[in-house]
């Protein structure tokens, strides 16, 4: 059987990130896979998780503060994760589509992303795993999530 040869971890920065690095890590060990990250800030809204309980002052450009902020977060778990700088990817834009498009671009045959499992309305409305799972031509691991 053919393993997998290119893994991409998909993080939202959220609390339990560590929880699926560590899934997508062990994969890329039995896998011998290379290993890419990406983040997507969904059209730089305001996150009080990617502001990292920082205080920023009023002049500064909020959207380039954030990408800033983003891009050492994504830099930090790249290097926890010991992935190349030239595979962690900063993109704007749909988590989903770009998701997905960057996948199809870079010869990913799995893609990991965290998954609440919300079913319903909260479904409906879209999560990035469903649509991710939904639209991408390679696998897709979705590491269930508990809420605490």
């Amino acid at each position: 059987m053919l393993g997998y040869q290119h893994i991409l971890l998909a993080t939202d920065f959220s609390a339990h990130d560590q929880y699926v690095a560590q899934r997508a890590k062990a994969l890329q060990a039995v896998y011998q896979a290379k290993l890419s990250l990406v983040h997507v800030a969904d059209n730089l809204p305001i996150s009080t998780g990617m502001l990292d309980g920082q205080v920023m002052p009023f002049d500064v450009d909020l959207g380039e503060e954030l990408m800033r902020l983003a891009q050492e977060r994504l830099a930090k778990l790249g290097a926890e994760l010991e992935v190349a700088e030239t595979d962690q990817w900063l993109v704007i834009g749909s988590p989903k589509l770009e998701i997905v498009s960057l996948a199809a671009a870079n010869a990913v045959d799995l893609i990991v992303v965290g998954s609440h499992g919300r079913h319903g309305l909260a479904l409906l409305l879209g999560s990035t795993a469903n649509g991710v799972l939904h639209h991408a031509e390679c696998d897709v691991l979705a590491v269930r999530l508990k809420d605490n």
